[in-house]
């Protein structure tokens, strides 16, 4: 009798953690269906090319906005509005042309007027004196730079070359950014895809002039190679944080090793595990790898996420190859004194990029966030399985999804929610998101334009689509 119940009660017990176990591995499933986006204005604000996609610039100081697109013919316009008006005041740029700056060299093209080339970007800025900063339309280049004459007035801008006098005369990716003292700081490639630097310059408001913040480029490829990196940005630790992947050639499927560093200032240096950093940042700093992902291993530029865990330590998320081809979401997190990777994602799908030029992209990562109740979430988009955000526990492992409407202008709702207006074969939606600052409450800015997919920065022939409409929408969230 009491073997039985012994036998009883052990048959209950295993029953009992059998089924804890089962509630352990059910998906978690968090539904945020409730917070909406809805579209409150829309603006008509010109007519732009629509060959080829091309990144235009949105910005909001104060009670104003600024914006700078390539309209119909081409040409670089900027313009500007308070945000109470109801339209902006446009101005062409003036179309000076490389052949002043090129030392000899031939190319006589305007440094406001874009070929064919995707990469020719617009971004701008306003310093802490109200002055409007611009740079853009520039692939290996020299640097095309504009600032205002006249504080908050976008209509006299000029342009200003050299600014500091060297490595000026193969410039790519232009950024703007503020310090945490409100300073005002410039930074680009020199160089090219597989060779490259990153150059920092910081401006004087009083004496309107730049000036280098570092004796030495950020990162350097030392002839070999160059870094895609993201732009230094301050955390909830107080810290800059900033990470890149390494490129050998213009093949974008050279790329190789996610790696990151960390600074309280933009000068002094530390890598993950707090130890100094003699700058720039090259390969053979072994202790600045995240990810040892080599060249055709399946990362991309900027293809990672970076978010701090609850002690301010750094996790991210990556995409690579697993060892059956297909492309997946890694976590990678410090354990003892090294990095750990992990795959999230078991998708049936390979994302096989190569090649020069920009590409059509496959596979993004949106975000990677700490939630309020201690767990996280990866946000994505994948040509296959469509938009979708993880959910994580407090250890990082995969524990179910987050439902959520999606936000306007994501690849998931272009389909479903705006419809393409040109009749053209091919055109797809644009868009780009704010980079400045409103003061009201839960309302954010997106241009939105329509063009053809990315050529490889190769023309196309004729026919071309007619000119699409570039709008203003005002969003809020509900």
């Amino acid at each position: 009798m009491l073997k039985s119940i012994k036998y009883l009660t052990g048959f209950i017990l295993s029953v009992l953690i059998l089924s804890c176990d089962n509630k352990k591995s059910e998906e978690i499933i968090v539904d945020q269906r409730d917070q909406t986006e809805s579209v409150i204005e829309i603006m008509k604000i010109d007519s732009v090319w629509a060959g080829h996609p091309v990144g235009f610039s949105l910005y909001s100081h104060d009670e104003s906005q600024y914006i700078a697109y390539y309209n119909s013919n081409r040409n670089m316009v900027v313009g500007q509005r308070k945000l109470t008006d109801k339209n902006f005041v446009l101005h062409k740029m003036p179309a000076p042309t490389r052949a002043l700056d090129q030392k000899g060299k031939s190319k006589r093209f305007s440094v406001t007027e874009v070929g064919w080339d995707s990469h020719n970007s617009i971004t701008m800025a306003v310093d802490k004196e109200g002055f409007i900063h611009l740079s853009g339309n520039m692939h290996v280049d020299s640097l095309t730079y504009f600032r205002s004459e006249l504080s908050g007035d976008i209509s006299t801008l000029m342009r200003h070359f050299p600014l500091v006098g060297s490595n000026e005369l193969r410039s790519t990716y232009p950024k703007f950014m503020l310090s945490k003292e409100q300073e005002l700081i410039f930074h680009y490639r020199d160089g090219s895809s597989g060779n490259g630097n990153e150059i920092y310059n910081i401006y004087d408001t009083q004496k309107k002039k730049w000036s280098r913040m570092l004796d030495v480029p950020l990162t350097d490829g030392q002839g070999l190679m160059n870094a895609y990196q993201s732009q230094p940005e301050v955390r909830a630790d107080g810290w800059y944080h900033v990470y890149w992947v390494w490129r050998d050639t213009p093949d974008c499927s050279t790329n190789h090793d996610l790696s990151y560093m960390k600074s309280p200032d933009l000068k002094n240096w530390y890598d993950a595990f707090d130890q100094p950093i003699v700058l720039p940042a090259t390969l053979d700093k072994k202790s600045l790898i995240v990810a040892p992902v080599p060249p055709k291993g399946g990362i991309i530029n900027l293809a990672a996420k970076l978010c701090l865990d609850k002690n301010n330590k750094p996790v991210f998320t990556y995409h690579k190859y697993d060892e059956n081809g297909n492309i997946q979401l890694y976590i990678a997190k410090i354990e003892g004194d090294e990095w750990i990777s992990k795959p999230i994602t078991q998708w049936d799908y390979r994302w096989e990029f190569s090649g020069n030029g920009s590409i059509n992209v496959e596979l993004r990562i949106n975000s990677f966030d700490r939630r309020e109740d201690g767990r996280y979430e990866i946000s994505y988009w994948h040509k296959k399985y469509g938009t979708g955000t993880l959910l994580l526990d407090e250890a990082f492992a995969p524990i179910g999804k987050v439902l959520k409407t999606p936000k306007l202008f994501t690849n998931s709702r272009f389909k479903k929610q705006l419809e393409i207006e040109g009749s053209f074969p091919g055109l797809v939606i644009n868009s780009v998101p704010d980079i400045g600052e409103v003061k009201e409450k839960n309302i954010r800015y997106v241009l939105k334009w329509e063009t053809l997919n990315n050529n490889r920065d190769k023309p196309r022939p004729k026919p071309w689509p007619s000119p699409s409409q570039l709008y203003l929408y005002k969003l809020k969230t509900k």
